[in-house]
């Protein structure tokens, strides 16, 4: 069992402990009726579940398989603290309670990004994003901010699983929620950055590239906390620009002040945005895809619509690794100015 995972699952019990005990002594009676139903002794059972897995962290046994005496799979046990059997000693009605229960997570969390990308005139949008398990810790996502600029956002969550997933999750509220009320990327990130680097439920760093494109103007104004960069192709000479990371990614930095950058288009000029698991994708010599491969599929089809670019890139993809199982989630933004 990694240790890390004990501790996290620890503090988290240990906080939910403190807080079902205080509200057992403090709150008043017909609160505890109506948030009971009536029933005060579940929230006693409850914390009796709480305290034998918290004596089992001591014991270093939680999460050891009743069957085989193994460690029941990392994932399982975040989703369930309480699991005792893994996964392969699941009968066949249970593996398939499971699946419903994971399949309904994949269902929320694919409900929360956005179902069709925003109508902007002259301009195409494309989105492609797949994970590698059920549930993803990649994140796209648009929207508008305070003065009309249209909002777009790339992020990825260092890991994935569940608990990726679920910090995907809040990363989206939180972006949602802050840049109606703002202008500026740089203002978003540094607020939710403030937010996690001292919080003990997030406990792993998210890298973000958060941008607001002017339709007007063609300017788009960006932060790049510790992404990868996305690609800018002219039209004009066939350069391609590299957009680096302009602050660290967020929960990495105790002082975390972004910087905001700006670039122009032009008609013709296009924009990928993409998650590590693009150019991560390992063939069978262990080489990695890498951004000279994909800077060359961005060229290759520069004069071709958006999608056609998200649809080659993903073609590439699975050539390279054999039409092996990704290893990554796969998440990709294309933007393309009209001719």
């Amino acid at each position: 069992m990694v240790a890390e995972l004990y501790e996290r699952i620890q503090e988290g019990l240990a906080e939910k402990q403190k807080e079902l005990t205080v509200f057992l002594e403090t709150a008043p009676e017909t609160e505890k009726e109506i948030c009971c139903a009536s029933e005060e002794n579940c929230v006693k059972k409850h914390l009796h579940v709480i305290e034998s897995s918290l004596e089992k962290i001591g014991q270093e046994t939680l999460g050891v398989c009743a069957v085989c005496h193994g460690y029941v799979d990392p994932q399982l046990l975040e989703m369930d603290y309480t699991a005792s059997v893994c996964l392969e000693h699941y009968s066949d009605e249970e593996r398939r309670r499971l699946e419903s229960e994971l399949e309904l997570s994949q269902i929320v969390q694919r409900a929360l990004l956005p179902q069709r990308v925003p109508e902007i005139r002259g301009v195409e949008l494309a989105a492609f994003s797949r994970p590698s398990e059920i549930i993803g810790g990649d994140y796209f996502d648009f929207f508008q901010f305070r003065d009309g600029t249209q909002g777009l956002v790339i992020a990825d969550v260092s890991g994935h699983g569940v608990s990726a997933g679920m910090l995907m999750s809040s990363l989206q509220m939180a972006i949602r929620t802050m840049a109606p009320e703002t202008d500026s990327p740089a203002e978003v990130l540094e607020r939710i950055n403030r937010f996690y680097i001292h919080n003990i439920h997030f406990t792993t760093f998210v890298t973000v590239f958060l941008a607001c494109f002017d339709p007007a103007t063609l300017t788009l104004s960006y932060v790049n906390a510790g992404h990868n960069p996305p690609a800018v192709r002219r039209r004009s000479d066939g350069t391609i620009t590299w957009l680096k990371p302009t602050a660290p990614a967020i929960g990495l930095a105790e002082e975390f002040h972004p910087r905001m950058e700006s670039i122009s288009f032009a008609g013709g000029d296009s924009l990928l945005l993409y998650t590590d698991g693009v150019t991560e994708v390992l063939n069978i010599s262990n080489e990695m895809f890498g951004q000279e491969r994909l800077a060359a599929l961005v060229q290759q089809y520069a004069d071709r619509a958006a999608p056609d670019l998200l649809q080659a890139v993903r073609r590439a993809l699975s050539t390279f690794g054999g039409n092996q199982p990704l290893v990554d989630d796969v998440t990709m933004v294309a933007l393309k100015v009209s001719g």
